[in-house]
């Protein structure tokens, strides 16, 4: 995002002629990107060890923090799995829809914005 401040600037020079010259400042203000979380949904038919090594393999968990999560997904219906980017989530998302529909698991897996 840039903010343009426009300033005017009396010269000595530019005196003879009446005239005031106008000089453009330009700041760069640079905005964090907007966070999206990245959710897995329960269903009743993929097994809970395929939501654990999703989550170890795409999810970067080790077996304990992927199994607690895949436990609070079980009981809860659904949990946050991490917060990324836009593109980042978006590739996520992807992945394990991929990943899920090609071991013929239900499997969902979304994302909105934080």
């Amino acid at each position: 995002m840039t903010t343009d401040i426009w300033t005017m600037q009396d010269d000595d020079d530019d005196d003879r002629d009446g005239g005031a010259g106008v000089k453009l400042e330009t700041r760069t203000k640079t905005r964090k990107p907007p966070l999206y979380k990245v959710l897995i949904l329960n269903d009743d038919y993929t097994p809970m060890e395929f939501v654990v090594h999703v989550l170890e393999r795409f999810f970067g968990m080790t077996h304990a923090q992927a199994f607690d999560l895949m436990l609070t997904v079980h009981k809860k219906g659904v949990a946050v799995v991490g917060v990324f980017t836009h593109e980042i989530a978006e590739t996520k998302v992807a992945l394990v829809m991929d990943f899920a529909q090609r071991h013929q698991h239900p499997l969902q897996c979304t994302m909105e914005k934080e």
